[in-house]
């Protein structure tokens, strides 16, 4: 039997080190090592010619698509893919409060009221804290398997048996531990062997794995990276606890297209879909007001409009304030100084407030012409007119630059009844009853807001 040694082990990252030290060198935590027992590595090496020997194919080959589990809830199964596959491994992380165990909650009592055998083993709460989120939720009819463990032991035990259910959940995957190592929950040992284990219990009875996540406070799935690249897909439920809206979004899938989002609403029945978020992410002005620009975006792969707020005022002797909300504030600083360099705008001596409307943030280079055109408006006190939709790459030179899927972003605006679009040089694929205006230089759009009004019109 090979000898036990200790290593110390950080639980923000999952370094290893052979001392003890206040500091993780390799991610800067401090107060963040752990000493842990581990097993050494066996003395010699494998060798060669003592495993058996794989049998290697070509890439051409009959395959046929995995078959799909469809849940019933539409938003979960668009950034699925299109649905559960059978013996896939999915993890779900957000900030607590969220919704996370809500919306699992949901999608298996609608798997289990339609006949699949579900499971829903929960490390936090107990049976009948469940039961009352259930009866919260108009759930408790639902034929579901319920269960308050931790030890992973008993938990493989329990679906080694009988039927293999058809999607499993577990909640949180921090919770769980494993007897044969001597780490306490939550550490990295743990949660890498607690997962393996539930991961390739999956595999093997063709159960589909939900495995819940807790975040650190910079948002990311507490516990060793390599969990991520063990499971199949990564899913963050994302929000603002003001706001309504929770987005679920795929950021890693090996069963579908990534950074697909879903849409949902929170209420007191629990979340509800939302099939056409943009209709409720843009503001309802009765007339036009200015430093207000809508946005055609893409997330994933469906298109999004949504508002771009933008107020421009005087600011005190001093260094000017620069608040963004849902955009990328550095993006922001390149966006003021081509204005300001390219277009002759006085900008650097102003107070500049940035927001996106609804709680969604955006992260595509696409959005730089609809915040310039809110950043135009405010500053002029003109607002764009009414029925228009923006988007287009600026450049440093002030240049617009084309983007991509524009002929989906376009549909997307002439089915929410816009009329006109301020897009870079060279788009094509508009539909019909959409006015199309081209810019290939920003200050061409600029230019928009020093006509007179009437002339404009």
């Amino acid at each position: 039997m090979a000898k036990a040694q200790q290593i110390f082990v950080c639980q923000a990252c999952g370094a290893q080190a052979h001392k003890w030290a206040g500091r993780c060198e390799t991610c800067g935590e401090w107060n963040s090592i752990v000493a842990e027992t581990a097993a050494a590595a066996p003395p010699k090496g494998l060798g060669a010619g003592k495993g058996a020997k794989l049998e290697l194919v070509g890439l051409a080959g009959e395959t046929t698509p995995p078959p799909r589990l469809v849940t019933g809830i539409g938003e979960l199964d668009r950034v699925a893919g299109g649905g559960l596959v059978e013996g896939s491994a999915l993890l779900v992380g957000g900030d607590p409060g969220i919704g996370k165990s809500t919306l699992l909650l949901q999608a298996v009592a609608a798997l289990a009221g339609r006949g699949a055998p579900c499971v829903y083993i929960s490390g936090e709460e107990g049976v009948d804290q469940i039961r009352l989120r259930a009866r919260r939720l108009g759930l408790e009819k639902a034929p579901l398997a319920l269960a308050s463990a931790t030890s992973v032991r008993d938990i493989v035990t329990t679906l080694e048996t009988g039927t293999a259910p058809k999607v499993a959940v577990i909640d949180s995957i921090q919770t769980m531990y494993l007897d044969s190592l001597d780490a306490a929950p939550g550490t990295v040992t743990q949660v890498r062997g607690a997962a393996q284990e539930l991961i390739r219990l999956a595999k093997r009875r063709g159960t589909v794995m939900f495995l819940v996540g807790h975040v650190t406070k910079e948002g990311q799935i507490a516990g060793p990276r390599v969990l991520e690249h063990m499971v199949d897909t990564v899913l963050y439920f994302e929000g603002e606890r003001g706001h309504q809206f929770r987005l679920l979004r795929a950021v890693k899938n090996r069963f579908g297209p990534a950074n697909e989002i879903g849409v949902f609403q929170m209420g007191d029945a629990g979340l509800a879909e939302v099939p056409n978020p943009s209709a409720l992410l843009l503001g309802n002005h009765e007339r036009p007001v200015s430093g207000a620009a809508v946005f055609a975006g893409i997330e994933g792969t469906r298109p999004v409009l949504v508002e771009i707020q933008a107020l421009v005022a005087g600011a005190p002797p001093g260094s000017p304030r620069r608040a963004v909300v849902g955009w990328d504030s550095g993006r922001l600083s390149m966006i003021l100084a081509v204005l300001e360099a390219r277009c002759g705008l006085a900008l650097s001596a102003k107070d500049v407030y940035l927001n996106v409307a609804g709680g969604l943030k955006i992260g595509e280079p696409a959005a730089d012409l609809a915040v310039a055109a809110a950043l135009v408006s405010s500053l002029t006190d003109r607002p764009l007119p009414e029925g228009n939709v923006v988007f287009g790459e600026i450049g440093l030179s002030g240049e617009v630059r084309p983007v991509a899927q524009a002929e989906s972003r376009l549909k997307e605006a002439a089915k929410l009844g816009f009329r006109r679009a301020m897009v870079p040089k060279g788009t094509s694929g508009a539909p019909t009853g959409l006015k199309i205006e081209t810019f290939d230089r920003l200050i061409d759009l600029v230019a928009l807001f020093a006509e007179p009004p009437g002339r404009r019109a």
